[in-house]
C-alpha cells in the first residue's frame, strides 16, 4: 500500500525532516502542499519557537496528554482559523484575546461553581481564556465595547455585540445572574458569553448536555432560553478515551468562523467604530436587486433576546438591515442619466410563512430621505418586525425621485427590494 508524506505523524516527519538540511527541508515543503503549510520553527504550547519538533511534540504531549489528541487539534485549528483572521482584519480584537487558561484555573471555576466543563469546552479555555476588554475598551459609557469577536447589531436604540468571557467573569456572571433567576445552587449552567452593552444578552452552557442556550425576552420573568446549536450535533463530552466529542460550544465557534472566513458576515465601519456585524452579506440570507442604477442588499438576523416565546402573536422578533446605494454610472431612467437621486416613499410586503400579515406605505425610512450619489457610500438603516411564526419574508419597493425633492429632474420610480427571509436560524449568535 502506498504511504504519502503527508500521511506520516508529526513524530515521524520530524525524524525525516531532522535528516535534511536546508536546501532539502525547502525542496520537500515545495513538493508537499500539507508540508508547505506547517510551519518549519516549532511552537512549543505557550506559542514560543523550540529547538526541536521532536521537543515541542514531546510538550505538547505534556500539556494536552489528558485530552483525546484529535480533539486537541480540532479544538487548536478551531482558534487558529480565528485568531488568522482577527489578526488580518481586525487586529483591535484579536489583542483582546487573552492566554490560555491552566487546568488548576478550570479547576478552580469548577470548584466554585460545582460544574464540571465538557471537555470541548475546558480546551477551548485552555487555548484562550476568554477576552479581556479595558475601561479603554468599554469606553465608560452603556453602549459598552464593539470588539466582541462574536459580535452583534444595532436597530433603533437597541445595540448587542457579544465577546467571550474570561473564566474570572464566568464565575462572577454566573453567580450574580443565575441567583437573579433563582437557579438552584445544583444548576448546571455557565454563563460563557454576553453583550457587553447594556442590552442583556447572555449564552448559557449546560454542562450536563453539552447545549448552549441564549436567553429570551422572558429570561427574568421566566427562565426562558433558546438552543443555539441544533442538538443532533452534540455528542458526548465528558468520556477521555474518544475523541469524537463536541458540544455545542466549539460547533457554534466553528460556525461563526466559518461564517466570517466565506464573508457571510462581515465588519461594519461606523464613525471611527468597527465591529462584527451579524447581518448576513451573502445570498441566500440576503438579496441584492438593482433597479436603475439603485442598488439595494437585504437581510435579516433573529433576536433572541427580543423573542417571547409564550406570546402568541410577536413569538419572535427579527432585525433587517437595507443597505442601498447609486452605483458608478448613476442614475439612468428611460435612457436619460442623472447626477443623483432621493428616496421618498417605501413599501413593505410582510409574510409569515407564505400569507402576508403587514403591508406598509410611508414616506421616508427611519424618518430619513436618503439622497444617493454615484459611487457614494451606501446608505445603511436597521429596523425590526416582530413575527408569529418562525419562518417569513420582506420584501417591497423604494420610491425615488431623479435629482433631489426639492429639485426632481424626472418622473419618480420604483427601486426594488428583493424577497430576504426571516427564519429562525439552525445556529444562535
Amino acid at each position: 500500500m502506498e504511504m504519502r508524506l503527508e500521511d506520516l505523524g508529526d513524530l515521524a516527519i520530524n525524524a525525516i525532516i531532522s535528516k535534511l538540511d536546508a536546501k532539502d527541508t525547502v525542496a520537500v515543503s515545495c513538493v508537499s502542499k500539507s508540508l508547505g503549510s506547517r510551519p518549519l520553527c516549532p511552537i512549543d504550547p505557550l506559542g514560543k519557537p523550540a529547538p526541536s519538533f521532536k521537543e515541542t511534540y514531546q510538550l505538547w504531549r505534556e500539556s494536552f496528554g489528558m485530552y483525546p489528541w484529535p480533539l486537541v487539534k480540532r479544538v487548536k485549528r478551531c482558534w487558529d482559523r480565528l485568531k488568522n483572521w482577527l489578526s488580518a482584519n481586525f487586529p483591535e480584537a484579536n489583542a483582546t484575546l487573552r492566554k490560555g487558561a491552566t487546568e488548576v484555573e478550570i479547576e478552580a471555576l469548577e470548584n466554585i461553581l460545582k460544574v464540571k466543563l465538557p471537555l470541548p469546552t475546558r480546551l477551548l479555555y485552555r487555548f484562550c481564556d476568554g477576552q479581556e476588554l479595558t475601561e479603554e475598551d468599554v469606553g465608560g459609557t452603556a453602549l459598552g465595547s464593539s470588539l466582541g469577536i462574536i459580535g452583534g447589531y444595532c436597530f433603533y436604540d437597541h445595540l448587542v455585540n457579544v465577546c467571550l468571557l474570561p473564566l474570572r467573569q464566568v464565575i462572577l456572571e454566573t453567580k450574580e445572574i443565575t441567583d437573579q433567576l433563582g437557579f438552584s445552587t445544583t444548576s448546571k449552567y455557565v454563563i460563557v458569553a454576553a453583550s457587553s452593552t447594556y442590552i442583556g444578552k447572555f449564552f448559557f452552557l449546560n454542562c450536563t448536555t453539552g447545549q448552549l442556550y441564549v436567553g429570551t425576552r422572558s429570561l427574568v420573568s421566566a427562565g426562558e432560553m433558546i438552543p443555539c446549536v441544533p442538538n443532533a450535533l452534540i455528542s458526548p463530552m465528558h468520556d477521555s478515551n474518544t475523541g469524537q466529542q463536541q458540544d455545542a460550544m466549539l460547533l457554534w465557534l466553528e460556525e461563526h468562523v466559518r461564517r466570517l472566513q466565506n464573508g457571510i458576515i462581515k465588519l461594519r465601519k461606523e464613525g471611527m467604530i468597527r465591529s462584527i456585524n451579524l447581518f448576513p452579506e451573502e445570498p441566500p440570507l440576503c438579496s441584492t436587486a438593482v433597479t436603475n442604477g439603485v442598488q439595494v442588499r437585504a437581510s435579516a438576523v433573529f433576536i433572541p433576546e427580543g423573542c417571547n416565546l409564550l406570546d402568541e402573536s410577536h413569538k419572535y422578533l427579527f432585525a433587517y438591515s437595507i443597505r442601498m446605494r447609486l452605483l458608478p454610472e448613476g442614475c439612468i431612467v428611460n435612457g436619460t442619466s442623472f447626477g443623483s437621486c432621493q428616496l421618498n416613499w417605501r413599501h413593505w410586503i410582510i409574510r409569515a410563512n407564505d400569507h402576508v400579515v403587514s403591508e406598509v406605505n410611508a414616506e421616508a425610512v427611519i424618518g430619513k430621505y436618503p439622497l444617493l450619489y454615484p459611487g457614494g457610500e451606501e446608505f445603511v438603516y436597521e429596523s425590526c418586525t416582530p413575527l408569529s411564526s418562525s419562518q417569513g419574508s420582506i420584501e417591497g419597493a423604494f420610491t425615488f425621485v431623479p435629482g433631489r425633492l426639492a429639485d426632481p429632474k424626472g418622473s419618480a420610480f420604483e427601486v426594488e427590494v428583493g424577497r430576504f427571509p426571516l427564519q429562525f436560524p439552525d445556529y444562535i449568535f
